[in-house]
């Protein structure tokens, strides 16, 4: 059936890195369209990026140019990388694919941006 684990969140400071990590327990998932989302408290769920399996990507306006998204077939693996972080960063982010499938959805990992 396949799970996605995410790791690699954590406390930094505004202006901090973060690079995310979303391991894929299953060879499928190279084919699908992945996705990173963040739900902040009290707010929806958003999608903020997206890669194809080609490589092609998109975001969120609010990330564009500090978020890159990435991919590695081989390991199965997708990654967050998060540069200039903000305060209004802060949530928990969660992979899965596009669009989201129910029963992928894991615990996600806190990423909280404060000084």
């Amino acid at each position: 059936q396949g799970q996605l684990v995410e790791s690699g969140g954590g406390l930094v400071q505004p202006g901090g890195s973060l690079r995310l990590s979303c391991a894929a327990s299953a060879s499928r998932f190279r084919i699908y369209t992945m996705g990173w989302y963040r739900q902040a408290p009290e707010k929806q769920r958003e999608l903020v990026a997206t890669i194809t399996s080609g490589g092609s990507t998109n975001y969120v306006d609010s990330v564009k140019g500090r978020f890159t998204i990435s991919r590695d077939n081989a390991k199965n693996t997708v990654y967050l990388q998060m540069n200039s972080l903000k305060p209004e960063d802060t949530a928990v982010y969660y992979c899965n694919t596009n669009p989201p499938g129910t029963r992928y959805w894991g615990p996600g990992t806190q990423v909280t941006v404060s000084s």
